[in-house]
């Protein structure tokens, strides 16, 4: 009894089926460009409303992974060579829909000497020089402690650098098992050592098994490197070879983390069923240089 109501999607989570305007129009656009997007790879099921408004989350780098997160939807295997050319179709992709803020994800790439860092460089330098008043944020892999490759990253200026930690630490081990939860916390510290002022964000999901007390203790970690931004969102199994689904969180229980996260010097938290780590990226952004003294 207990699996089948995992498996019913609580009426908090059904959405609408994407097919506006819009979406098909930023399908076609993206499709032209060769460009691939976490919206699509990750099954994101906001993908209808943030494509309706405009916006999406661009993964560059291709669409094979070369880890195998036990909770991920992207696929695993060998990735193809890099395409050089790619920060420069993304820049024109971005410049022909008129964004005016951006965010930059990627596969892990484990099998590239930095890990991909350089890509991630150009994408946020070509948009910068294609489109002057776009704000670019990148969601990036852990780059194996590699810090080199993180400062190449910084030298690029992205408006906010994202790094998820995902879940709590004793969780991490069984769901991440080729990542380190405190590499993941000392890359958001070195970012900031970096460029002190830069904006830091990372994400969580939460129904993997974790305690509440455990959130906390994340959310506490986050805090301690001086993390800016923080999501918090529902685990969704992509599918039965995904790790188990352990309970939903109730509408109430992610306003509760939220106003936790608040209390503990967060500028901005986004907790939500529905939310994910670019879900209104731009309106998060915007709300914590509201509060930046």
């Amino acid at each position: 009894m207990a699996a089948q109501a995992q498996r019913r999607l609580p009426e908090w989570l059904k959405v609408k089926a994407p097919g506006g305007r819009n979406y098909l129009e930023l399908r076609q656009i993206i499709k032209g460009g060769r460009l691939h997007t976490v919206c699509e790879e990750a099954h994101c099921p906001n993908i209808g409303e943030c494509w309706d408004r405009k916006t999406a989350t661009f993964m560059v780098l291709g669409d094979i992974c070369t880890r195998a997160c036990t909770y991920c939807a992207v696929d695993t295997g060998k990735p193809l060579p890099v395409d050089a050319l790619e920060p420069v179709r993304l820049a024109e992709t971005v410049h022909t829909l008129g964004l005016r803020y951006v965010v930059i994800t990627s596969v892990d790439r484990d099998d590239l000497p930095d890990g991909g860092a350089s890509i991630f460089a150009q994408c946020i330098s070509r948009i910068h020089k294609r489109v002057p008043d776009c704000k670019v944020e990148v969601l990036i892999p852990d780059f194996q402690g590699d810090w080199q490759a993180l400062a190449s990253v910084m030298d690029a200026r992205p408006q906010t650098l994202n790094h998820n930690i995902e879940t709590v630490r004793r969780v991490f081990p069984r769901v991440r098992h080729r990542g380190d939860y405190d590499l993941s916390l000392e890359l958001l510290a070195r970012a900031k050592e970096l460029v002190p002022n830069a904006v830091t964000k990372s994400g969580m999901m939460v129904g993997l098994g974790e305690a509440w007390e455990e959130i906390l203790e994340t959310m506490r970690d986050l805090r301690a490197v001086d993390c800016d931004l923080l999501t918090i969102g529902q685990y969704l199994r992509p599918s039965s070879k995904h790790t188990p689904l352990a309970r939903w969180y109730t509408p109430d229980e992610f306003r509760e983390l939220q106003e936790e996260g608040q209390a503990m010097g967060f500028r901005h938290v986004a907790s939500g069923p529905l939310v994910r780590s670019s879900y209104r990226a731009d309106e998060q952004h915007e709300a914590a240089t509201k509060v930046r003294v």
